[in-house]
């Protein structure tokens, strides 16, 4: 009976292998028992175990159990025997009432086969009831006229039993009129008459006592007795007569109470009392009584209680109809009952699960149900169907039983819980339905590998990133659930140059958040290629991989690196030449730089930092080619020192500076002449930077004293001299006006003196620079009639400045625009920054000693002598710094400086009314006496 089980591509589903075991079985045998009625609880009914070929010990283990519909309380399986008993007291006419044969069926489950047995159990008749008439006395009325041989019915006895124990005999008490007689009826039953035998004479004997006595045929026989009193009447010539012996009506069962079956008519030909016809049921079953009723006047058959098919479907009642003088005769009601669809099929579950795993193959048994209409005939009948949206079917196996299994294979990530609603419609009209429903839930199975959202990640992280620090994060998802959708988070195993990968990326095995464990460098690699494996827990496991790309982003961690010139490593000093006749734009050399970095961060721009000769020299701004701006002119000197930066344009941009020396001659003896105090001495030990440094300043600090010193006794000398004119009592009234000349301007000169030291940590050579003196003149004149005109004077000219205009005779007063803010104060080089852009001194002693010095100047060329020596008009200069500082004749020396070293003039209100500009210093004119102090 068992087929061979199915092979499954998946393992671990012992659950669904039982159930499909069973799948093609249609049926299974059917075994029959009997036990007689009246037994106590326990008694033996058969052995099913053995019937069912197992031992008694298997009955709990493969879940054997009675499934059958409302029997479950009369029998009951003893799981240590293995036999089935009765659940209790069996009442044979009480679970089958009249019928002659008496059969219970039940089923039998075994669960994990699901194989079910059909029991069929006899229950075996016992004489327990005695025969027993419904009335304790009847009472006849025989008129003393009646001929002999004249029947007289009685009540039937009532035996619930059957077979040998229901009614057998009846037997009348001896006398001497009546005698008793069977007569047989429709259903084969045989109803006890009175027959009278002797005639009767009502005034001797008025009425009789009669005894008639039932038995049935048991062992022990039992017997049940009515007691009959025949009442002797005057004559009643007619007796009632029906117009039917034998009534049959069909009726549907479900009609109201009080709705009229059937109407009996009898008629009775007599006058008056005796012509009057009562109607009355006469062995009539107790439960007919209940169900109808009868009107004893106009003979209506009405329902009392409710009619059910499925209990009675016949009832047999005898009416007798009876006149006023006591002559009466009996006929037959057959009624039927009528099934009527007014039962909806039930559906019973008998076995089901709960979860099936997905993946589980077409055919696999869901649950086991009972399908059971109460009606009969097409109202009986049932058809049981599931949806046709849900993927699940149903088959008969046993009788009314049906098998719930699958149609195709399930996905819990589809639908991870079904519904199923199982629908039975009986064949009635109207058709009546009943629903009920089955959850299932899909138990999972690990059938899908992780996936991520994307099938590569592309990952830019900047270089010199903080280690130990996450950048990504990737997430893959698992549709399975539970275990199987733990995902677990690794690399793959690879090198980068020659390291595992390991020793640069981490992951978290939870989380899939990628940490760098080193700090990346795009100098060293701009992307790194990694693998990362998504693995769950189930089993097996299933994994899959994903490519992740990482790309260095650069950033401007390096600075520009000089690759020429290059400092030379044999101790000299490296120069490039540049001959004298060289014309503006001469290449006279290339500076060469390189970035590591990359895109904007390795963008190089080149710069003039720093000249020994500004505007001598410029440099290429994208190329780095050093050329010259101007012809070259002998007074330049030999050597040029250039500070050439290469800068990049990161964020922050870095750069880097070289220093160039450029030697300026048309010949290599030239060169040669003057390399000596280029060099550097060899030995350290032989060049104390710090006592220089310390010379230099001690001597510029002597000569700034002796000059100070100077411009005091000049004052001091002029004092005196405006004394002794004074003295004098006006000697120089007499002297014409035209032989004072009045200092209205002055030729200011300033030396600044300039200090640059470049130390290195890395080179025992270092450079102390001394550079040139930067001269800046400005001679500035006025005439009296307001008009102003500064004068620009170079250190190119040959000649003076010619004599003192004789005309303007008349000193203009002083401007209030002499008086500058402390930021414009003139001063000495010395409390400058050095750079070319002169400043004017800020404090207060450097401005009185440049004012002191000025009037000490116009006094001496008021007398016409000198202490400083030189002519006249020079200030006492020109002995000094050569005929180019001559003075000329400015009408008001506080109404228009020139601030040396500086592009800045400042001028007098009316100067800037008329619209003069003054001319600004050159800040590329040629230092004075460079040769002669080298």
């Amino acid at each position: 009976m068992g087929n061979p089980p199915l092979r499954l591509d998946r393992c671990g589903l012992v659950l669904l292998h039982l159930f499909l075991r069973t799948l093609q079985e249609s049926g299974a045998g059917h075994i029959q028992y009997s036990v007689p009625e009246e037994t106590d609880k326990g008694f033996f009914v058969g052995n099913i175990s053995k019937d069912l070929e197992l031992e008694p010990w298997e009955l709990s283990e493969r879940g054997v159990r009675i499934i059958s519909r409302d029997r479950m309380q009369l029998f009951a399986l003893n799981l240590r025997s293995g036999s089935l008993i009765t659940a209790g007291r069996l009442d044979r006419e009480e679970l089958c009432e009249t019928l002659s044969s008496c059969f219970l069926n039940i089923e039998i489950l075994v669960e994990d086969t699901l194989k079910i047995y059909g029991v069929e159990v006899e229950i075996m008749d016992v004489n327990d009831n005695a025969p027993s008439f419904q009335e304790a006395e009847i009472e006849i009325k025989v008129s003393e006229h009646s001929t002999l041989g004249s029947r007289f019915p009685l009540p039937s006895a009532r035996d619930p039993d059957v077979g040998m124990n229901s009614l057998q005999r009846y037997e009348l008490n001896p006398n001497s009129y009546f005698s008793l007689q069977m007569r047989g009826g429709t259903d084969g039953a045989k109803n006890p008459e009175l027959v009278l035998e002797g005639s009767l004479d009502r005034e001797k004997e008025s009425a009789h006592h009669l005894l008639l006595t039932a038995f049935d045929g048991g062992d022990p026989i039992h017997q049940g007795a009515v007691a009959i009193r025949v009442v002797v009447l005057d004559v009643n010539d007619h007796v009632p007569k029906f117009t039917q012996s034998v009534y049959r009506v069909s009726i549907p069962e479900n009609l109201r109470s009080g709705t009229r079956v059937l109407i009996v008519n009898a008629t009775d030909p007599d006058e008056g009392i005796n012509g009057e016809v009562v109607y009355s049921f006469r062995n009539t079953e107790s439960k007919s009584s209940e169900i109808f009723q009868l009107d004893s006047q106009t003979g209506e058959v009405l329902i009392r209680g409710a009619l059910d098919f499925e209990k009675h479907r016949f009832y047999e009642m005898e009416i007798q109809a009876q006149d006023g003088g006591g002559l009466s005769t009996t006929a037959k009601i057959l009624i039927t009952v009528v099934d009527v669809n007014d039962n909806a099929p039930e559906i019973t579950i008998t076995s089901s699960t709960n979860s099936v795993l997905e993946n589980s193959p077409p055919g696999t048994v869901i649950a086991l149900l009972n399908v059971q209409d109460q009606d009969s005939g097409e109202n009986g009948r049932v058809s049981c169907f599931v949806p046709n949206s849900l993927p699940f079917k149903l088959e008969k196996t046993y009788e009314n039983y049906y098998k719930l299994i699958t149609t195709r294979m399930l996905d819990r990530e589809q639908v991870h819980r079904y519904n199923i609603t199982l629908i039975a419609t009986d064949q009635g009209f109207p058709p009546l339905s009943t629903e009920t429903h089955i959850s299932l839930n899909i138990a999972d199975d690990n059938d899908n590998p992780p996936t991520f959202a994307d099938s590569s990640y592309s990952i830019y992280i900047p270089e010199n990133n903080a280690r130990g620090a996450s950048f990504f994060s990737v997430m893959a998802v698992d549709l399975d659930s539970s275990e199987n959708s733990q995902i677990t988070y690794s690399l793959v195993e690879d090198t980068l140059q020659g390291a595992p990968l390991s020793t640069y990326i981490s992951i978290n095995s939870n989380t899939g958040t990628l940490y760098a464990l080193r700090s990346f460098d795009y100098e060293q690699f701009r992307d790194l290629q990694l693998c990362v494996t998504a693995q769950d827990s189930g089993k097996p496991p299933l994994s899959s991989n994903v490519s992740v790309n990482i790309f260095v982003l650069d950033q401007n961690d390096n600075a520009p690196e000089i690759l020429y010139p290059t400092l030379p490593t044999d101790g000299s000093t490296g120069v490039e030449l540049a001959p004298r006749s060289a014309a503006p734009g001469y290449l006279v050399t290339k500076v060469v730089a390189v970035d590591r970095d990359s895109g904007q961060n390795a963008w190089l721009s080149y710069r003039l930092l720093k000249a020994s000769e500004p505007g001598l020299f410029a440099v290429g701004l994208h190329t780095g080619e050093v050329r010259t701006a101007r012809a070259l002119l002998d007074r330049d000197a030999l050597k040029q020192s250039l500070v050439v930066a290469v800068q990049d344009h990161g964020q922050p941009p870095l750069s880097a500076t070289v220093t160039l020396t450029v030697a300026v001659a048309d010949s290599i003896p030239d060169v040669l002449a003057d390399l000596g105090s280029i060099g550097t001495p060899a030995d350290p030990d032989d060049a104390d930077l710090t006592l220089y440094l310390v010379v230099a300043v001690a001597a510029v600090s002597c000569v700034f004293l002796a000059f100070v010193i100077v411009l005091l006794a000049l004052r001091l000398r002029r004092w005196h001299a405006s004394r002794v004119l004074q003295a004098s009592g006006g000697g120089l009234v007499g002297v014409p006006a035209s032989h004072f000349v009045g200092v209205d301007g002055v030729r200011a000169f300033l030396q600044t003196y300039s200090h640059e030291v470049s130390l290195t940590a890395d080179s025992r050579k270092s450079h102390l620079i001394f550079p040139q003196p930067n001269y800046a003149d400005t001679l500035i004149s006025q005439e009296s009639c307001g008009k102003s005109e500064p004068l620009l004077l170079t250190e190119d000219s040959a000649a003076g400045l010619g004599n003192l205009d004789s005309t303007n005779n008349q000193q203009a007063p002083p401007n209030t625009d002499w008086r500058f803010s402390q930021a414009q104060r003139p001063g000495t080089s010395g409390s400058q920054n050095g750079d070319e852009t002169g400043t004017w001194p800020n404090n207060q002693f450097d401005t009185e000693m440049l004012q002191a010095m000025i009037l000490a100047s116009a006094s001496e060329a008021a007398d016409g002598s000198s202490t400083l020596g030189g002519g006249a008009g020079t200030m006492g200069l020109s002995a000094r710094y050569g005929p180019q500082f001559t003075l000329q004749h400015v009408p008001d020396y506080r109404q228009n400086v020139y601030i040396p070293g500086s592009n800045a003039t400042l001028t007098n209100a009316a100067g800037k009314r008329d619209g003069k500009t003054p001319a600004g210093g050159n800040g590329n004119k040629k230092k004075s006496g460079k040769k002669e102090k080298k």
